[in-house]
């Protein structure tokens, strides 16, 4: 596998300065650009790794905080295994955090995130991926269909809310995608919420030929994240292979 360089950076905002991870091959090219986009527990080592993997196959990818208004990674302090069940104060501590997120923030911090990666030698001209993972997913969405431009692909893995009653709910803006959409559902939350997905994927499949989405059997919302309880091995191999298979080709043209 390649070697890759990882470091902490800085990134200023409107609202103040983000804290991220970059991780990109350590060959001395530059490379197509990656935003990875958190699940609500935050950045940490886990989320890393993630990034480092996907950059290890060609890729400058960018983690940012997205609680950094709160202060710098780790906002909250993690068990190196996260099991919510046995620990529901977690989520107390991290729901008013994420829902302080709004589409208007996201949208203020994603344009400074997008031009960073433009702006950084590591990172080839171009359009750029993102891939989000639980909340991150929908913001993946609206970060995608805010800025059509600079966007050539877009996933996301066990997300949500994917359909509210909001103006700029992501099934209402996926319409405003012009990249390529995939999303891998996990089958628990497709199975509690069957109506809502459904309304999901028939605006995905209203939007392009080109866009897909599919539901992994069996898997628990947040199969992707290896440090949780949720994590699944197989489904978290499935969703590598559909996530660089989708980056190869849109973003190496």
């Amino acid at each position: 596998m390649t070697e890759v360089h990882g470091m902490p950076v800085d990134i200023r905002t409107p609202d103040g300065v983000a804290d991220a991870y970059v991780t990109y091959p350590d060959d001395g090219a530059a490379h197509p650009g990656v935003l990875l986009i958190q699940d609500g527990f935050g950045l940490r080592p886990g989320l890393r790794a993630m990034a480092d993997r996907i950059a290890a196959h060609g890729y400058t990818v960018l983690l940012p905080n997205a609680f950094y208004r709160h202060g710098r990674a780790p906002v909250l302090e993690l068990p190196d295994f996260i099991d919510p069940e046995a620990r529901p104060e977690i989520f107390q501590q991290l729901v008013p955090m994420i829902r302080e997120l709004t589409p208007e923030l996201l949208r203020s911090d994603a344009g400074a995130y997008l031009a960073w990666l433009a702006a950084a030698p590591q990172v080839a001209a171009g359009k750029v991926g993102v891939t989000g993972y639980c909340m991150g997913a929908r913001l993946a969405v609206l970060v995608a269909a805010a800025f059509p431009d600079r966007v050539a692909a877009v996933a996301g893995f066990h997300g949500g809310p994917l359909v509210t009653e909001s103006a700029d709910s992501p099934h209402l803006l996926v319409g405003n995608i012009t990249g390529e959409l995939y999303f891998g559902h996990a089958g628990e939350d497709v199975a509690k919420a069957p109506d809502s997905f459904d309304r999901f994927d028939e605006a995905v499949a209203a939007a392009g030929e080109r866009h897909r989405t599919e539901v992994y059997e069996g898997a628990k919302h947040g199969y992707t994240q290896a440090d949780t309880a949720a994590y699944d091995a197989e489904f978290a191999e499935r969703h590598y292979r559909e996530l660089l298979a989708l980056f190869d080709r849109t973003l190496r043209g």
